[in-house]
């Protein structure tokens, strides 16, 4: 199966369906990525597609309802979780401008001082 956003308003995914792999297939059975947006266009009369993939193989994350599509990256971005954290360019993941401890702790990211709060487990 195939899997495509739906793109909305602000480039913002809105659905994300799942597609037979054969509706993508061209005249020399090759899966084209135009040929699952055009059967979406037909079923559902909406226009703006992007495929997407668990494994990150397409547009680096597997989008979800809530995420934007950014064009220039080619990428599905999830909402900024923190003000203070940054986009990762390479994965177009956010991460926190402080690494987090690598232990087996468990932590809580605490935005007011920018540092990683330990949880208590107890």
């Amino acid at each position: 199966m195939a899997s495509f956003a739906k793109i909305g308003l602000n480039n913002k995914v809105i659905e994300v369906l799942s597609v037979h792999n054969n509706e993508l297939l061209d005249a020399n059975e090759v899966e084209q990525e135009v040929n699952g947006i055009d059967f979406l266009t037909k079923l559902t009369g909406w226009a703006i597609w992007k495929q997407t993939s668990y494994n990150g193989n397409i547009r680096k994350n597997f989008a979800g309802i809530g995420m934007t599509y950014d064009e220039d990256r080619d990428a599905f971005i999830a909402p900024k979780p923190y003000a203070s954290w940054i986009l990762n360019e390479n994965t177009c993941l956010w991460e926190a401008p402080v690494a987090k401890p690598n232990d087996e702790n468990n932590y809580n990211w605490n935005e007011e001082t920018t540092t990683w709060d330990l949880v208590d487990n107890s």
